[in-house]
């Protein structure tokens, strides 16, 4: 439902820079928990990494013991034989626990953030929805936590891995042939500065990436929505049009950021060959000249620098998923930033005993600064009176609902229930005692029955029965082959529309809230139901305020009161005999409809 004068803004995630800073220290709070976890995969990485990293040496002794005279040793051989397989099968063990591990500490941090997110969606005020699409959203629920989940599962292995191998890798290579390393080293800073370029180059490129893929996705979900309007209205062409830009626009995002993404692996793999080539030439120099004793330490050195240089290709080639990744957090974590709906005054008190009278003051209010909606509206309602608000669309009817239930609050004016502020009593009592009907139905998953219960507790199947009785739905539910039982599709597809508005009017029913709100409940049924379901709300709900907004004004017509507005302005009051005596605005409306309908 959109509301008056409300301005959506699609481009709500994805716009900030990315702060890596921010980032872990949000991801640290989540991994803490699972310290020592963590702790353990740390160190069984350390030890599978370092025990890995004998194995050249390991070799090297082996090459060693090889003799051109004829005495080579063939026992000594085997022995560095066993102790190298040794060594890569106790690595290998560490390193497949340690991703083990990595994957379930990932699933259990990804898992928290979820819930997390999806709690503060919860919490966060009708206007965070009001400006951005469901896709956008869900997106952040979906693709986002996954691209980090796999990040966290292999990435950080990877990453954590690399940088003991290089060390160790170093360490080993200043060990084994000093001399070497200023031949190795020459390269280093080629690959160091080539990283450091592309990794500023990329970050903004996957952050756009990920905003254009949330557009795309709310797009998408916004057209399956509303299919039906889309065919109503012949619009397939030009929607299929809107798509592929959009769809272009994500695929172009994603070329470009993977084009950079991917470069690094040839680039670091060139430098890493002309290392080796360097190494190769200047390590037979050294060996013919006496400064490096045996051909075993050059292969020692060979293959270190080998761990050395795949470490640096592995990351160059992941940098790409890194910056997805970190762009996909920041986008989770912002969401989880967002501020709630403002807590109740301290002094704040539960609503009790509703009686349901109504006094509303002098209300102002604007959904954005500057673009007032409800100028000066006031009405007053007793206990158990009918209060119906009409107007043309725009004229302000769902924001003073909105107001009501404190979805927003007034920029000036004073809403009273029983002579309370609403401002001064707790949002939680204050929605209990409405009940809303709305013309946009919502209906879940599940049977009829768990439906219309919703909301409602130690609730029998007789109460069910009874209230879908009085909502003149129960003779269709008795005719379906499962009954109460029957299980409603996405949506609720497998039933007419009007059908389901009788579900949700049989649900409010059953609430019993001390008020009632229909907004355009009826719009969905026909004329027969429609007086079947009016009688129905007046037998339930007598002796109770009920606030309703119809466009059908025949439907409103025993009202108490009766507000039309204007443009956000109260311009005429009173009972429909009396306002069509006057022959004003409502006048005009009602008889507007009847020559609408001819």
């Amino acid at each position: 439902m959109m509301r008056e004068g409300n301005v959506r803004d699609t481009r709500s995630f994805g716009r900030r820079r990315v702060n890596v800073r921010y980032i872990v220290k949000n991801l640290g709070r989540y991994i803490k928990p699972y310290a020592a976890l963590f702790v353990l995969i740390f160190f069984a990485s350390l030890a599978g990494t370092a025990l890995s990293l004998l194995g050249p040496q390991v070799c090297g002794l082996a090459i060693d013991e090889i003799k051109t005279d004829g005495t080579t040793d063939m026992s000594m051989i085997w022995r560095y034989a066993a102790i190298l397989v040794a060594v890569y099968i106790a690595s290998g063990v560490l390193t497949y626990l340690s991703s083990i591990g990595l994957s379930y500490l990932s699933r259990c941090v990804i898992k928290r953030i979820r819930t997390d997110i999806f709690a503060r969606l919860m919490s966060l005020p009708v206007s965070y929805f009001d400006t951005r699409q469901a896709g956008d959203i869900i997106s952040v629920l979906s693709y986002d936590l996954d691209t980090l989940g796999e990040s966290l599962a292999n990435d950080v292995m990877m990453v954590l891995t690399s940088v003991v191998t290089i060390v160790g890798s170093l360490i080993m290579m200043l060990v084994t042939a000093p001399v070497l390393v200023v031949v190795f080293v020459v390269t280093i800073p080629l690959s160091a500065l080539f990283t450091w370029w592309l990794t500023k180059k990329v970050q903004p490129l996957f952050r756009k990436r990920s905003r254009k893929l949330g557009e795309l996705n709310g797009f998408i979900e916004e057209i399956i929505t509303g299919q039906k309007t889309t065919k109503a209205y012949n619009c397939e062409e030009a929607v299929i049009d809107r798509f592929e830009k959009k769809n272009v626009d994500a695929v172009d995002a994603y070329t470009v950021a993977e084009s950079y993404g991917t470069i690094s692996g040839p680039a670091v793999n060139f430098m890493n060959n002309l290392s080796l080539a360097l190494i190769s030439v200047f390590g037979a120099i050294m060996y013919m000249t006496g400064l490096i004793p045996s051909v075993g330490k050059i292969a020692s050195f060979v293959l270190y620098s080998r761990k050395f240089s795949g470490p640096i290709n592995e990351i160059a080639n992941v940098l790409s998923e890194f910056q997805s990744a970190l762009a996909a957090a920041e986008r989770a974590f912002r969401v989880l930033e967002e501020q709630p709906e403002a807590p109740d005054s301290i002094d704040a008190e539960e609503l009790k005993d509703v009686k349901g009278n109504v006094e509303i003051e002098h209300l102002r209010f604007g959904y954005t600064p500057g673009k007032v909606v409800i100028k000066d509206f006031s009405l007053r309602a007793e206990s158990g009176d009918v209060v119906a608000i009409v107007g043309h669309t725009g004229a302000g009817k769902t924001t003073v609902i909105n107001l009501l239930m404190r979805f927003y609050d007034a920029d000036s004016g004073t809403i009273k229930i029983d002579g309370k502020d609403i401002t001064k009593v707790t949002r939680a009592s204050l929605r209990r005692s409405f009940t809303m009907v709305l013309q946009d139905t919502w209906l879940f998953s599940g049977t009829i029955y768990e439906n219309v219960a919703y909301g409602s507790e130690n609730v029998t199947r007789e109460d069910v029965e009874r209230v879908c009785r009085a909502a003149k739905i129960h003779s269709f539910i008795s005719k379906l082959p499962q009954g109460y039982d029957t299980v409603l599709t996405d949506n609720a597809v497998n039933i007419s529309k009007g059908q389901k508005q009788l579900l949700t009017i049989a649900r409010a029913m059953l609430l019993d809230s001390p008020m009632l709100i229909l907004d355009e409940a009826t719009s969905n049924v026909d004329t027969r139901t429609e007086q079947y379901i009016q009688q129905a709300m007046e037998n339930l709900m007598r002796g109770r305020t009920c606030f309703v907004i119809a466009h059908r004004l025949s439907t409103i017509k025993h009202a108490k009161t009766i507000i039309v507005m204007n443009n956000g302005d109260v311009v005429e009051q009173g009972t429909h005999d009396e306002l069509m005596q006057k022959g004003g605005y409502y006048s005009q409306l009602y008889y507007s409809q009847f020559d609408s309908a001819e």
